[in-house]
């Protein structure tokens, strides 16, 4: 199977949020900045094979990354879009669930990619 595309969600301000969430991440919390990559490295690799403990689907065609260090849980949510490219939406710390706005917010950003993905997407650069 070829590899996957992997691309950002970009706002119309040209705002990339899940680079700005891994830049912070990176300064923050370091181990978890690189388990988070290898976690987008593999879903690169693996696309839409990605399951359990590594990738989960959440509802409305928006699945999750997972990772975690000590007791936290970082989330990225993605979309599949077009034959073989995906969408990372954003970045976040969860405690529980992932939050239903969280996941609304992901679902917003996929009609956005659908209806125009070379104007509401970004080379991912990390």
């Amino acid at each position: 199977m070829p590899g996957t595309e992997v691309r950002a969600f970009r706002e119309s301000d040209g705002k990339v949020p899940i680079l700005e969430w891994l830049n912070w991440l990176e300064v923050r919390e370091p181990k978890a900045y690189a388990k988070c990559l290898a976690r987008i490295i593999q879903l690169a690799e693996a696309g839409f094979d990605m399951r359990r403990p590594h990738a989960d689907t959440l509802r409305d065609g928006i699945h999750e990354l997972r990772a975690t260090t000590g007791n936290r849980h970082y989330r990225i949510l993605y979309f599949f879009y077009g034959k073989n490219a995906v969408a990372l939406s954003h970045g976040l710390t969860k405690e529980a669930e992932v939050p239903d706005a969280e996941i609304d917010l992901a679902i917003e950003r996929k009609k956005l990619v659908k209806l125009n993905p070379d104007i509401c997407t970004a080379d991912l650069e990390l």
